[in-house]
């Protein structure tokens, strides 16, 4: 891929983007650009397109959360599992709050396409383990369910961010509590 080709892709998925925030089709607003559905050779594509950027996003927002310079032997950094939830909490909302378009976006596709389901079926495996609540050799649809609740809390939390314990928590029990009537 050129440079120019990059940067027409880059711009249609900007398009894209300012369609859903226009909000005012009643169809998806991919549909509103049809040179980024025949640029991206089709639907399908595109969302995983715009799965890829969401994950550029978060992906950087982990890094940050979850680096620093006493890391650098460490792959944990020596932090407990608080932190790493707290810190994998810290990026996903970081990154939603200020790409709440491209996240909308995909929640609204992802029921309907079996390749972005799969993407976010793997986004939230990958959040579950960074957090430090499954582990890697654990069944893929346990690790799926524990990032999928730990979303769900994640989106609760943002829309009433004032209720909060007057203690102060621990997320990882908050999340163990959520999750025992579906165990």
């Amino acid at each position: 891929m050129s440079w120019e080709d990059f940067y027409r892709r880059r711009d249609l998925i900007d398009a894209v983007l300012d369609a859903a925030k226009a909000g005012k089709q009643h169809e998806p607003p991919w549909r509103a650009v049809p040179e980024a559905i025949r640029e991206f050779g089709g639907e399908e594509r595109l969302l995983l397109a715009l799965q890829y950027k969401w994950s550029q996003v978060l992906g950087g927002r982990l890094r940050v959360e979850n680096s620093g310079p006493e890391d650098a032997g460490d792959p944990r950094g020596g932090k407990d599992d608080t932190d790493q939830v707290d810190a994998v909490a810290r990026a996903w909302l970081s990154a939603e709050r200020d790409n709440a378009t491209l996240r909308g976006l995909l929640d609204s596709a992802t029921a309907a396409s079996p390749a972005l389901r799969a993407a976010n079926d793997a986004e939230l495996r990958m959040l579950a383990i960074t957090a430090g609540l499954a582990e890697p050799g654990e069944p893929d649809a346990e690790v799926t369910e524990v990032g999928n609740a730990f979303v769900a809390l994640l989106r609760e939390r943002r829309r009433h961010p004032g209720q909060r314990p007057a203690r102060k928590a621990n997320p990882l029990g908050q999340l163990l509590r959520a999750l025992a009537p579906t165990a």
